[in-house]
This record gives C-alpha cells, structure tokens and sequence, in this order.
C-alpha cells in the first residue's frame, strides 16, 4: 500500500505541474497572468499553453479514478495482488500522458490514456470480485 499512497501523492502533483506549466505560457502568449479572469484567459491560449490547460484538466480527472479506486482497496481492505506495480504503472502512464499531450502526439496520449486507466479497473475488478466471493 505504501506504492499506492506515494503514487497518489505523486498524482496529486500532476495537475499542478500543468498549472505552472500553463502559467508560463498565460505569461509569455498574453502577456500577463490575468488572476482575477483565469478561465477567460485559458480560453484565450493555442498551442502548447491550451494543451498544458487541457493536460491538467484531464490530470484531475485520472486522479478522481485513481483515487477512487484506491479508496475502494483500502475500504475493503482488499490485498491486490499487484498493487505497487499497478500504481507504478498510473504513475508512468498519467506523466507520459502529460508530456504526450504538451507534444501534441495525440495517439501517444492516448495511449498512455488507456494503459493509466487499466490498473485503476484491475483494482476495483479485484475488489468486486472479492465482495462477491464472501
């Protein structure tokens, strides 16, 4: 379990990561960092700096699922038998997905998509099945 909760830190960072890196974008194509409008501004970006948006909204997305799955294994106390290497491989899968998706390689991305989201159903798969076997 230990894996699993650094990784999810490790998650946590992600969407931030993305925030700065859109912040540098919000400053070098508008010229300012509008804080009183930033929604507005996000809309405003191309390139890079809209995918680095899109990056981190999607980041807060997979980690909704990783967490909820996460939550789903330690509610049961359910013992997956892979765990670690399952959190290792969100992990590997959600920063690739961010550099992907700044790189504008959207098949990669996708990708890295799938193979994020895969263990995160192995483990609620081995929860259920383990509720249902009682």
């Amino acid at each position: 379990m230990r894996a699993a909760i650094i990784v999810l830190f490790c998650l946590c960072l992600l969407p931030y990561v993305m925030t700065l890196i859109s912040a540098y974008y919000r400053k070098q194509q508008l010229g300012a960092i509008n804080n009183q409008q930033p929604r507005e501004q996000y809309a405003q970006l191309e390139g890079p700096g809209a995918r680095a948006v899109a990056a981190q909204q999607n980041a807060w997305e997979a980690l909704i699922i990783y967490s909820a799955a996460l939550l789903a294994v330690a509610a049961t106390r359910a013992d997956p038998p892979h765990l670690a290497l399952a959190a290792i491989i969100v992990l590997i899968a959600r920063v690739l997905h961010g550099f992907f998706y700044l790189a504008n390689l959207d098949k990669l991305r996708t990708l890295a998509f799938l193979i994020g989201i895969v263990p995160c159903f192995y483990l609620f798969f081995v929860v259920i099945a383990g509720l249902l076997m009682r």
